[in-house]
């Protein structure tokens, strides 16, 4: 069809007329709506809100979030928790009216555009709250009007720009919670005007706070805390008289609080707990009448708490816990009546609890334990009506519990052990209708425990373990329905353990052991579901055991002993899944052991039976526990043999005297480190096929072999004294032929004749520190000696920033020194454990090589056993210690790839951190041991110590066990496994704890001179492990 040649020149008339007007409205908005709208289609998230971000409108000025001036331009750009997901804008030169910029929460990546800098008017830039990247551009250093710039929460690194100084119509600087690092520069004292900077959160922000911020005279709020600002808080912080809060805490502050902070008049709070702060509470700090918290605590601080605190009228909380404090607390505290909360604990503060205190009457919190108060608990307390929680518990205060207690109606929480408190328990407490948590443990309390407590509906932690209380546990307990922790042990309790008590269906504590509570164990107990620990022993609970208890079926441990009852084992106890410990020794429980008991899959701890009448065989079902700690089966009438015991591989205390145990004992290396009384009074059980019959013989065959075993021991004696006597000749003429370990060496180390100190330095650090050679130099002084070994000398460093560290010198004339020096490097550099002394860099020059260590301010172990009192330790101390030691070598020896041998384990060895933590220190003989232990020398070159030879690698004990051989083969068994030493000689009786039989076993096991008996570092591990469970289960019913 022919087109009409009229008609179409009528349509591309009326398209080329239309062309312009569809052009105008495309490019109807200005150049600013361009740039906005470019970066909205930048965006990846689905901001609903830049819906009406519309190409048709002339300017951007009616937009969300957009605000113009009169001339149209774009003034604000407000955003702030809109979900944009992209990047800042960075086309902003059309832009250059901003004054103000809001992105806080927006989800912004990327980093900050250096083109930001551009915008000369803007007085606002808050990007807070993203997930920015990369450094501050220097660029924004040059917005000359900016007022507020808020970085917070974000990603940035790099540390803080000097040019910020440039910044002087600054007001707020927020940096917190960033990956911010190096120090804080002193230009920052330029900021007249800065009323806020806060830079928290930054763990490598650090080095000293300049004494310039006391130029910035306008600020109200300086917050640093969380960092790793370190060194003295300068005096010129007196100058801010508009300083409101200081806010430094958990960072690496030291030296003492200056007196010139009781200058800022206006300051309300003062953060500067958790750090190395030292000296005394300036009494200066009494001036500051708007101070409304004082918070230092865990810090190093010392002296009395100044009375003139007590003139800051203003004060809501103070908390200098965790201190050194000594002295009394100021009566002039009564005098704070907007006090809230005073926390005192853990210093050392002595005599009497102020009756002054009374007065406070908003005071909710009063924390005083762990101090060594004395004194009565003052009457006046109970006008507190607002308290709500009183800790006074590790004092030394006497005399009864104030029945005015009763009147402070909102009490949660009361904690009273650990004292010498005397008389009655008082009724009214019980009418406490908010108590949650009563703890009154190790105290003089006698009487009976009112019936009143079953008001007590709220009630859910009761602690009166340790005292002298009478009577019968009361039926009301029942009405205890959130009762969820009772301890009444080691007390003087009589009568039946009421039925009521399976109403507390919350209860998972239950503790009533070492009482005079009889008749027999509640078959309603079946309904505390939610039970995970019962310890009823030492009592006198007769009957039989329930098979109900089966269905406990949230219990762990279920303790029993020393009760009287009676008849069989219920079968059932097997359906106690979650069960890791099981002890029903001390009864008169009879019948077989139900073979239940060997599928118990959590067993682990223990499984006492001891001390019944038990008879049968041990069940096949028992070659299962796998895991099992601790088995005593001794003293009942079990039969048959021992062959499903031989497997337990996590067996460390076994016990099956006196029963009727026949046939050969397993060879395996556990039964072989046994010592008989373990296993004797069980006259058909032999050691060897070839001794059965002799092993437990007649009576006359047994004193023969007894003689010969004391004729063999006397020989072996001897022999090992004249061995040893040889060996100590041999080490004194060497020592008289080479250079001794004293004199010459202390004289050389610390000497300078051979000292190089001077460049060209190599200094490697694996830990950031503020480190000068030269100021490391100037410490290396005798008077900061802190140990001395045949390798070098240590010494305290403290370093410019007011950490200190250990620094060990070689000694430059010991020929063992570079390959020493080298191998702690290689050692330590590579690996990463609590309990290995933590190497922090190195430095070498031609002649003289450093290393850097944490510094441990408790010393060595040998110092704290063997110098003056301090050997007087802990046994609870002693465990601890040993249990870090053997962490770390089963580190070394299990868990690094290769293996490491330490080769010089001893007292010295270990350091001592704040708390008695061990670590393991001086691997400069250390050795790596491949994966082909052919290439280990089966005869190593001794190492270590002179002092102490390995058991196992000596020429004498090569004899001593060649002479134990040869009684071996006469006897059928070795001296070891003989009890040849009295306890007393293998426990130190100043511990104040009996030894029990897994103490001296692990005792004898440990200088067992056979290396196939010497338990391995996993063994000794649980070994200690289990020692500590026991412990901590005896301590349980004593700490609150």
């Amino acid at each position: 069809m022919p087109v009409n040649p009229w008609t179409l020149f009528y349509f591309l008339t009326i398209l080329s007329l239309s062309l312009p007007y569809y052009s105008f409205v495309a490019l109807a908005v200005n150049q600013q709506g361009q740039a906005l709208l470019s970066w909205k289609h930048s965006l990846s998230g689905s901001p609903e809100a830049l819906s009406n971000w519309d190409t048709k409108d002339e300017t951007p000025c009616g937009w969300f979030g957009i605000t113009c001036n009169f001339n149209k331009e774009v003034v604000q750009l407000d955003l702030r928790y809109v979900d944009l997901l992209g990047k800042v804008p960075s086309d902003l030169s059309s832009l250059l009216s901003l004054s103000k910029i809001v992105l806080t929460g927006t989800n912004l990546t990327g980093s900050i555009p250096k083109e930001i800098g551009i915008l000369e008017a803007l007085s606002f830039l808050d990007l807070s709250d993203n997930a920015l990247t990369g450094e501050i551009p220097s660029e924004i250093f040059n917005l000359l009007k900016l007022q507020e710039l808020h970085l917070n929460s974000n990603q940035l690194e790099g540390s803080i720009p000097v040019p910020i100084g440039n910044l002087t119509s600054l007001k707020q600087l927020t940096l917190y919670d960033n990956q911010l690092s190096g120090e804080i520069p002193s230009t920052i004292g330029n900021l007249k005007r800065l009323q806020v900077i806060r830079a928290g959160g930054n763990k490598n922000l650090q080095g000293p706070l300049p004494q310039e911020i006391g130029n910035c005279t306008d600020l109200v709020m300086l917050g640093l805390a969380e960092t790793s600002i370190s060194g003295f808080l300068p005096p010129s912080l007196g100058l801010l008289k508009k300083l409101q809060t200081v806010a430094i805490y958990t960072s690496l502050l030291s030296g003492q609080i200056p007196p010139e902070l009781g200058d800022c008049t206006a300051l309300q709070n003062i953060y500067l707990y958790e750090n190395s702060l030292t000296g005394s509470i300036p009494s200066k700090l009494g001036s500051l009448k708007n101070l409304q918290n004082l918070l230092l605590w865990r810090n190093s601080l010392v002296g009395t708490i100044p009375s003139e605190i007590g003139n800051c009228i203003q004060l809501s909380v103070i908390d200098i816990s965790m201190n050194s404090l000594t002295g009394s607390i100021p009566k002039s505290f009564g005098n704070l009546s907007s006090l809230e909360e005073l926390l005192l604990s853990e210093n050392q503060i002595s005599g009497e609890i102020p009756a002054e205190l009374g007065n406070c009457e908003k005071l909710s919190h009063i924390e005083l334990d762990n101090n060594q108060l004395t004194g009565t608990i003052p009457y006046e307390l109970g006008n507190l009506s607002n308290l709500t929680l009183l800790f006074l518990w590790k004092n030394k205060l006497e005399g009864p519990i104030p029945s005015s207690i009763s009147n402070c109606q909102n009490l949660e929480a009361v904690d009273l052990s650990q004292n010498g408190m005397t008389g009655n328990i008082p009724r009214g407490i019980f009418e406490l209708k908010k108590l949650v948590k009563l703890l009154l443990l190790s105290n003089n309390l006698s009487g009976e425990i009112p019936r009143e407590i079953g008001n007590c509906s709220s009630l859910v932690r009761f602690r009166a373990n340790n005292n002298k209380l009478t009577g019968a546990v009361p039926p009301q307990i029942g009405n205890l329905t959130n009762l969820d922790f009772l301890d009444l042990g080691w007390n003087r309790l009589s009568g039946n353990i009421p039925e009521e008590i399976s109403r507390c269906r919350n209860l998972t504590y239950l503790d009533l052991h070492s009482n005079s509570i009889a008749g027999n164990f509640p078959d309603s107990m079946r309904k505390l579901v939610s039970l995970q620990f019962v310890d009823v022993s030492d009592n006198m609970i007769e009957g039989t055991l329930s098979p109900s208890l089966g269905s406990l079926s949230s219990l762990t441990k279920l303790i029993l002993e020393k009760n009287r009852l009676s008849g069989p084992i219920p079968s059932q106890l097997g359906s106690l899944a979650k069960l890791q410990l099981l002890d029903l020794s001390g009864n008169e429980l009879s019948g077989n052991i139900p073979a239940s008991l060997g599928k118990i899959p959590a067993l682990e701890i223990a499984l006492n039976l001891s001390w019944n009448r038990l008879s049968g065989a041990i069940p096949a079902e028992f070659a299962g526990l796998d895991k099992l700690g601790i088995l005593d089966l001794s003293h009942n009438q079990l039969s048959g043999d021992l062959r499903y015991l031989a497997d337990l591989q996590n067996l460390v205390v076994l016990n099956v005297s006196y029963n009727n145990f026949s046939g050969r004992v397993p060879d395996t290396p556990f039964f072989a480190k046994l010592p008989l009384s373990v296993l004797e009074g069980n006259p058909s059980l032999c050691f060897s096929a070839i001794h059965c019959a002799s092993d437990f013989g007649d009576r006359s065959t047994r004193r023969r072999a007894e003689a010969a075993r004391v004729a063999m021991i006397v020989l072996l004696c001897t022999a090992c004294a004249l061995l040893l006597a040889a060996l100590f000749i041999i080490l004194g003429s060497k020592r008289r032929g080479g250079r001794g370990f004293g004199g010459d060496h202390e004289r050389d180390v610390e000497g300078d004749g051979d000292v190089e100190m001077g460049p060209p330095w190599e200094v490697t650090l694996y830990q950031k520190l503020d480190l000068s050679i030269a100021d490391v130099a100037k410490s290396l002084t005798a008077g900061n000696v802190i140990g001395r070994g045949r390798s070098g000398v240590v010494y305290r460093v403290t370093l410019a920033s007011g950490t200190t560290i250990a620094v060990k010198r070689f000694r430059t004339s010991e020929k063992f020194s570079a390959s020493a020096f080298s191998s702690e490097i290689a050692t330590l550099a590579r690996i990463r454990h609590r309990n290995i002394v933590r190497l922090l860099g190195w430095g070498a020059n031609r002649k003289t090589k450093l290393l850097f260590y944490d510094y441990m301010s408790n010393g060595n172990l040998g110092a704290l056993l063997h110098e003056g009192s301090a050997g007087l330790v802990e046994w609870e101390t002693r465990l601890k210690i040993a249990i870090g030691v053997a962490e770390g070598l089963a580190y070394l020896h299990h868990d690094c790839v290769p293996a490491i041998l330490h080769r010089d384990v001893k007292a010295h060895n270990i350091l001592l951190g704040d708390r008695y933590e061990a670590y393991l220190a001086d691997f400069g003989l250390a050795r790596l041991v491949e994966e082909d232990t052919n290439s280990f020398s089966a005869n190593p070159q001794f190492a270590g110590s002179y002092g102490y030879i390995a058991p196992d690698a000596s020429i004498m004990v090569v004899c001593c066990c060649f002479l134990l051989e040869s009684y071996a083969s006469l006897f059928g068994r070795t001296v070891a496994h003989d009890n040849c030493w009295e306890d007393n000689l293998l426990l130190d009786k100043r511990f104040g704890t009996v030894a029990n039989e897994q103490d001296v076993y692990l005792a004898m096991a440990i200088v067992c001179p056979r290396a196939d008996y010497l338990p391995n570092n996993y063994h000794v591990q649980q070994s200690f492990q289990i020692m500590r469970h026991s412990s901590q289960a005896k301590s349980n019913s004593k700490q609150p």
